[in-house]
């Protein structure tokens, strides 16, 4: 199932990897894409949306309702 979320506060490559790491330590089997510029993270997770923003923002982001 694909996924969108957006994702305030990441600036860096390390947020990047951050938000990445969060998301594939839920769903192992995750496929993240990020888009700094547009604050988008595209996941391919069989997780709910809900527990995959929830642990972005257990890494100190906010998620946007999308």
């Amino acid at each position: 199932m694909e996924h969108l979320l957006i994702v305030e506060g990441m600036t860096c490559g390390h947020c990047e990897r951050a938000v990445t790491n969060a998301l594939v330590r839920l769903d192992p089997q995750a496929k993240v894409s990020i888009d700094r510029s547009t604050k988008e993270v595209k996941v391919s997770s069989q997780q709910p949306r809900s527990e995959l923003a929830q642990a972005v923002e257990e890494e100190g982001y906010s998620v946007a309702a999308a």
